[in-house]
């Protein structure tokens, strides 16, 4: 008999407080940070987290949990790697 794997879906939460204090859950690892950007591994790609005075008040990746407090501008998700752009025609074969 065979054994049928039970696949988890892959949840995230975004929380966002007064654009002072966020909270995430699904980060699997944080690729980079300062005080202007942080780069969050996640469950469901790379979420970049653009702002000032920003720090990571929280990692823990036993329960995949980040928070972050500072001033935040701006969450962004991308498929790609960071800091990359593509050429004219890398952008044209997509």
């Amino acid at each position: 008999m065979e054994e049928k794997k039970i696949i988890k879906p892959k949840n995230q939460t975004l929380l966002l407080e007064n654009r002072e204090k966020l909270v995430i859950t699904g980060v699997v690892d944080v690729e980079s940070f300062n005080d202007q950007m942080i780069v969050a591994i996640t469950d469901l790609g790379i979420l970049i987290i653009r702002g000032g005075e920003l720090h990571i008040n929280k990692l823990c990746l036993e329960s995949n949990e980040l928070i972050i407090e500072g001033d935040i501008y701006s969450l962004e998700y991308s498929d790609g790697e960071i800091g990359k752009s593509k050429s004219f025609f890398g952008k044209m074969f997509k």
